[in-house]
């Protein structure tokens, strides 16, 4: 949903009114799909019903959450946007589209009046794990059978494993494989991690050069995200969020907190990134524009920076683009540190000058 929503700005730049093949054609579709999820080329003809399928259920979805406008009656069908400001906000992370599907199957389900089985279902599951599985999907059974042509009951059910795993998290008790909790971790394509890689010596030249297709394919990933995280920054910030001797002038340079080639892990984090003018960052965030070196003392000034930052975005919009458990995952993982996640703004920079004093 999270790169949907991005597909369908980047063609919605072009083209005003698009069909899902307008998408699919895109060379930002194209490369990027097969970047962030390893799946086959878009044009391999092979992959069409896959393909298919991965773009009909969420445009619908879009259209019927009020975000795509649609006209039904031609074929292929055309969408244009309608609520840019959700789609947005959908495609700038993957924690703000599970957000909108909690909210979104939260809705429907209680219009529905399925709700109240939901909540016995939560009352239950955990002393009667599963009965209260088979009589939720029994009833969701029902509910669709009786109100739409669909009368498969595999369909049925494979569509309501999508409803119930994202509720399922947003709750901490098990979902469609009816045993541990869910957490949103689980509702992610899963992807190896490249620190996961078998490293050892005695692996084969086959299994080498996997590895390597795998080190190449994950670079690719990453620098995806990076560019997605760099693109919000440029987009929410107008000037310098270092307010210093050096802030005059504009704010070209979007700068990592903590450098990407040490902390791969939190690249793609856009409380890691900090737009700085041009002589922030190649004189004072990196002194003499080596990129290899990072002032620590300028560091503190920019987490500092950071943290006021994150503060008022989150007072005037929510956690729209950004969230403060981030901010203190970047830390922890940047000094190798262990804030609390319950410190305040204040707190937080204080425990920073802290730290860095004793550096």
């Amino acid at each position: 949903m999270c790169f949907l929503a991005d597909c369908i700005l980047n063609i919605a730049s072009s083209h005003p009114t698009f069909t899902a093949n307008d998408i699919w054609q895109s060379q930002y579709f194209k490369h990027n799909c097969r970047v962030v999820f390893n799946k086959p080329y878009a044009d391999d003809e092979r992959a069409k019903n896959e393909y298919n399928k991965w773009f009909s259920q969420p445009l619908k979805l879009f259209h019927t959450a009020g975000i795509l406008n649609a006209d039904l009656t031609t074929r292929p069908a055309t969408y244009s946007i309608k609520n840019e400001e959700l789609l947005d906000y959908i495609s700038r992370r993957d924690r703000n589209a599970y957000n909108f599907l909690y909210c979104f199957f939260s809705k429907v389900l209680k219009d529905s009046g399925f709700w109240r089985f939901f909540e016995e279902y939560l009352e239950n599951v955990r002393s009667e794990r599963d009965r209260a599985k088979t009589e939720l999907y029994d009833r969701y059974y029902r509910l669709i059978s009786g109100n739409t042509p669909s009368q498969s009951r595999l369909d049925i059910n494979r569509m309501f494993h999508k409803v119930l795993n994202v509720l399922a998290a947003e709750h901490n008790v098990p979902g469609s494989s009816g045993k541990e909790a869910r957490m949103f971790s689980d509702l992610m394509y899963n992807k190896k991690n490249w620190r996961d890689l078998n490293k050892e010596k005695s692996i084969t030249r086959q299994e080498a050069a996997e590895a390597q297709q795998h080190d190449e394919q994950q670079e690719a990933y990453n620098a995806y995200y990076v560019q997605k995280a760099i693109a919000l920054i440029r987009k929410i910030q107008s000037e310098s969020e270092v307010h210093d001797a050096w802030s005059n002038g504009l704010a070209t340079q979007v700068h990592h907190i903590f450098p990407k080639s040490q902390f791969p892990e939190i690249a793609h984090y856009v409380e890691n990134l900090i737009l700085l003018t041009a002589t922030q960052h190649n004189t004072k965030a990196h002194p003499k524009n080596n990129t290899q070196i990072v002032d620590k003392d300028y560091q503190l000034v920019c987490l500092l920076a950071k943290s006021d930052t994150i503060e008022q975005s989150l007072r005037q919009v929510g956690e729209r683009y950004y969230r403060k458990e981030s901010f203190l995952y970047v830390i922890n993982t940047g000094l190798d540190c262990e804030l609390s996640m319950q410190l305040s703004f204040s707190e937080i920079k204080h425990n920073l000058i802290k730290l860095y004093n004793r550096a």
